[in-house]
């Protein structure tokens, strides 16, 4: 039997939670999932096999740092992205809007697109969201994300606005493009992201425009920029409920691991965050606790695993002791273990917010973890 194209079904909710599975032909995605970032084809200082081992079952590549280095052509020519990193299971690439407008220090955004200079060479290019799509096809993507703008945090009801505007004309070229794809939309999946800021009125003309185009799936985008996570969570509090309730629906850039039980709390099936990677490697773990400095000088005879609640490999074998003088040492190994532990613990809080919504009892979950968890 064909693995399907795309299908998405949810098993059980408890309140707005919900828990189910997306099927595509590179295999299954249990949702509310957790895609680890790939940046650059390599989630980093992780082996793929490390990342499966960890319960990901998804991970996320990007767009942007991916047609500057080492190429989108290139990359067609060697295969595709999957063979080229050794990652068989499904990959989301995000379409890449974000990273121009953050990380290029000379852009132009118009009707067309966005003309940026390479933060790498200073190279100039052009991303459109017909460029997007044809980068993501390249690239042999499973779910592709629509190009947007992603809305500045602070700007105001006219600027929200009319960047909403635009991405959803940008969203409805998107589906343009990618239907005219050949083979590859056949394959993939095409997600929409709704905009519009913090603003209730904004967020539902997106969401409207966006179900009137048709999705495989819905994001949210243009949070967790820097709005707080009370300012967040109110959004959250209405955007997730606009989008169809038989689609998945996608967080974006989210988060700390209280993000994501809120979240859950409010309909969001998927999320994606650099934060146990890059956290990883400067030092940081996430425990049932709360985040640890395994910098902290009274750790350096602390025989205790990062974790005592975690059954990952890195606590089964080593202790805070050893991990703080990898770390302080700059040894690579300090990197690789730290970052392995927190790939394990977000992966393993995605299982037991699954398991407690098919048990129906998230709510006591939820507040058990916030119990435990202390942020600070």
């Amino acid at each position: 039997m064909t693995a399907p194209r795309f299908s998405f079904s949810i098993a059980a909710t408890d309140g707005k939670a919900r828990t189910g599975t997306i099927a595509m032909r590179r295999g299954d995605i249990r949702t509310p999932a957790f895609m680890p970032v790939g940046t650059a084809a390599t989630v980093k200082a992780m082996r793929p096999a490390e990342v499966r081992a960890s319960g990901a079952d998804i991970i996320l590549g990007n767009t942007y740092h991916l047609m500057l280095r080492p190429g989108a052509e290139r990359m067609a020519r060697l295969g595709g992205l999957h063979g080229f990193m050794a990652w068989d299971r499904p990959i989301l690439t995000d379409s890449g809007g974000y990273q121009v407008m953050s990380l290029s220090a000379l852009t132009r955004i118009s009707e067309q697109g966005v003309a940026f200079s390479s933060h790498i060479d200073g190279s100039k290019h052009m991303l459109s969201p017909e460029r997007s799509m044809e980068i993501q096809r390249l690239l042999d993507s499973d779910i592709v994300m629509a190009f947007d703008e992603c809305t500045k945090n602070g700007c105001t009801h006219d600027e929200a606005g009319r960047s909403m505007e635009r991405s959803m004309r940008w969203a409805r070229r998107s589906r343009e493009a990618f239907d005219a794809g050949g083979d590859h939309a056949h394959r993939a999946a095409l997600f929409g992201i709704q905009q519009g800021s913090l603003d209730e009125g904004l967020r539902r003309e997106s969401a409207e425009r966006l179900i009137e185009i048709g999705f495989d799936g819905y994001a949210v985008g243009g949070l967790a920029v820097g709005e707080g996570q009370a300012a967040m969570f109110a959004t959250l509090d209405f955007a997730p409920d606009m989008l169809p309730v038989d689609r998945p629906r996608y967080l974006m850039g989210v988060g700390k691991p209280d993000d994501i039980v809120g979240a859950v709390e409010r309909g969001i099936d998927m999320f994606d965050c650099v934060l146990p990677t890059r956290s990883g490697r400067n030092g940081q773990a996430f425990t049932s606790a709360g985040p640890l400095n395994i910098r902290n000088a009274r750790f350096a005879e602390d025989q205790a695993p990062l974790d005592p609640r975690c059954g990952c490999p890195v606590c089964a074998t080593w202790s805070r002791a050893y991990l703080h003088h990898l770390v302080r040492a700059g040894e690579m190994l300090g990197a690789m273990l730290m970052t392995q532990h927190n790939i394990h613990f977000y992966q393993d809080l995605m299982l037991a917010i699954r398991t407690s919504i098919v048990e129906q009892r998230f709510a006591a979950f939820a507040a058990d973890f916030r119990r435990d968890y202390q942020r600070a």
